[in-house]
């Protein structure tokens, strides 16, 4: 039993040990420097030596003077992955830690490739709610690449801290670590295996290996898995355009493999077709029989206000054989209708005028025949009263010889 223990414990200390402490001896930075002190400069918080935690000792970074704002900062000299961040607090020597837990408070820990801290990853920040803490040796597991660590604290006007937070702001490091591989790509305890193809810049998590960020067109753990269907690019954030048939494009850089869908055109089809084209890769023109000249549906072709007169169909490639009217114009439209409907009323009206007049004459003429032709028929009378000739009147048949003077030359 024993022995496992032993060499669990081994083998955590000798995988620690693997690791590099990247910030020793590196240049640092303070806004809050004691000037004319030599055992208190920025840099005693990177010397390796945390054996003696006051003020005095030599060991230790202070500040000069109080402040609202203390920031401490370290250049690693590059860009480097990093696994944990050690940091052991001001203590002066005593087992009540109380004043340094005060001071320590509510810090935070940033990793950035810049000088600015804002510009980088916040590791940690906690507003302590227990009196007393934290404690004055922290390790924080921090899995980032950066090339600068911001130790920084605040005690701003108008905000309401905890009672037993410190007045002012302090940086009292004794000493701050940072572990990781200096050589990018690697991760591992010895910092010796590579980093899988497909992370971002070769970086990865030192312990575990997963990515640290994808290349674009691949996401998981391990950047090993390609965009799912219609999405490419970094972190598979953006979606396909129109490519042609509804097909996905390449996961990489959203490439149309087969070309684009109607109405889009460009690499990506995510570009809508010019006025005047239309159907895939708008290759097509809008017909120039469009009633509005070369504007058409950029899907279609459809024309979008109809076809010129003369000319019919979807597209207006057809041609009529008599132009039909036209009502663009409403106004135009009702004067047309109102003036042909005054024309038709009139016409009747005319014709039913000449007809009566017609029929008036008409009348009239008959009237005058009939009376003539009475008066003509009518016998005549004779003013001799002995002479009654013209009361008869002898009967034969036209045509047919008269049998009495046969008689009498017989």
């Amino acid at each position: 039993m024993w022995g496992l223990i032993l060499l669990e414990v081994y083998l955590h200390s000798h995988c620690l040990s693997a690791l590099e402490n990247l910030a020793l001896g590196r240049p640092v930075w303070v806004d809050q420097s004691w000037k004319g002190n030599e055992n208190r400069r920025g840099d005693k918080a990177v010397d390796g030596l945390y054996t003696n935690r006051t003020a005095a000792g030599g060991q230790c970074v202070t500040t000069d003077k109080c402040a609202q704002k203390a920031t401490w900062r370290v250049d690693l000299g590059g860009v480097v992955s990093i696994s944990h961040i050690n940091i052991y607090y001001r203590t002066d020597n005593r087992p009540d830690q109380a004043v340094s837990t005060s001071r320590m408070a509510g810090f935070f820990l940033f990793v950035s490739n810049t000088t600015f801290k804002e510009d980088g990853y916040l590791c940690f920040h906690e507003i302590q709610r227990v009196n007393g803490t934290p404690s004055e040796d922290q390790r924080i597991n921090c899995s980032v690449c950066g090339r600068y660590v911001f130790y920084y604290n605040e005690r701003l006007p108008n905000v309401t801290y905890p009672s037993y937070y410190s007045t002012y702001a302090f940086y009292d490091l004794c000493e701050l670590e940072v572990y990781g591989c200096s050589n990018v790509g690697y991760y591992g305890s010895n910092c010796n295996i590579s980093c899988p193809k497909n992370c971002q810049e070769r970086r990865c998590d030192v312990n575990t290996g997963h990515c640290l960020g994808c290349v674009p067109g691949y996401v998981g753990p391990t950047c090993s898995q390609v965009c799912p269907d219609q999405m490419y690019g970094q972190s598979c954030l953006f979606p396909c355009g129109n490519c042609s048939k509804g097909e996905t494009c390449h996961h990489v850089n959203g490439t149309c493999l087969y070309g684009c869908n109607v109405g889009a055109q460009g690499e990506q089809c995510k570009i809508k077709c010019p006025p005047g084209f239309y159907g895939r890769d708008c290759v097509y023109n809008c017909s120039e029989n469009c009633n509005k000249t070369n504007r058409c549906n950029r899907f279609t072709g459809k024309c979008e206000r109809g076809c010129k007169p003369g000319w019919t169909g979807t597209t207006c490639y057809q041609k009529q054989t008599q132009a039909p009217l036209s009502c663009d114009n409403n106004n135009i439209c009702v004067i047309s209708i109102v003036v042909s409907v005054v024309i038709v009323l009139t016409g009747s009206v005319m014709n039913y005028i000449f007809w009566k007049k017609n029929s008036a004459a008409h009348t009239s003429k008959n009237r005058h025949t009939e009376e003539y032709v009475t008066e003509s028929v009518k016998p005549r009378q004779s003013t001799d009263p002995e002479d009654n000739s013209a009361q008869y009147t002898e009967l034969q048949d036209v045509g047919k010889p008269n049998t009495y003077e046969d008689a009498c030359i017989l």
